[in-house]
């Protein structure tokens, strides 16, 4: 029989398997260190991965009553492109109305010209991956100050270290994941080991 929400295992085992998570010897561009990386995108470049973690997302949101009872009335709301794979996937499973994605501009995040107040629905917002919360946390300010409610937010992956609610909303995600940083190497314990390092950017 298979799982109506797959397990978190089961989710990472896709994700190494789709080399979406990796796990060695990084340093990230701020220099930080870690024995493992994620890069959502190659996950969702197969369509039958995407819809397994899409649709499993999906399902965390009908679960909830408050947003199931809206449907499909609802927008799908990305806070960056990461997300706009997972933001189509859960509103096709969702059949919900509407989809709309912010964009960084001159350092700034914001939605494309004439997305105006009063048009967007009652929202969720999706991201493949909560590092921070940064994203999703601007998003939402700008989705409130268009006049909409939020109703739920998700992510294929959340860092333990990320909010575990925006705006009092909780986060719902596929895999909670403890991530390990070293500020610098004398603390890394790869290093140590003197183990290959490999460079990545986000």
């Amino acid at each position: 029989m298979i799982d109506l929400i797959p397990s978190p295992d089961s989710i990472l085992q896709i994700l190494k398997r789709t080399g979406a998570f990796r796990e060695g010897h990084f340093i990230y561009p701020n220099g930080k260190h870690s024995p493992h990386y994620f890069q959502m995108p190659l996950a969702f470049r197969y369509y039958d991965t995407a819809r397994v973690l899409a649709v499993a997302l999906s399902r965390k949101f009908r679960l909830d009553r408050e947003i199931s009872s809206r449907l499909p009335k609802i927008a799908v709301v990305s806070p960056s492109s990461g997300g706009i794979p997972v933001g189509f996937g859960v509103r096709d499973a969702l059949s919900a109305e509407q989809i709309y994605w912010a964009e960084q501009e001159g350092g700034k995040r914001m939605f494309r010209q004439y997305v105006n107040q009063g048009e967007i629905h009652p929202s969720i917002m999706v991201d493949d991956i909560i590092r921070s919360g940064q994203a999703i946390e601007e998003t939402a300010q700008l989705v409130k100050a268009l006049g909409a409610e939020i109703l739920g937010c998700g992510a294929i992956v959340r860092f333990t270290s990320a909010p575990q609610e925006i705006n009092g909303v909780p986060i719902k995600s596929l895999v909670e994941f403890d991530a390990q940083f070293y500020d610098e190497g004398d603390s890394c314990t790869d290093c140590k080991k003197d183990a290959p390092v490999e460079h990545v950017r986000f």
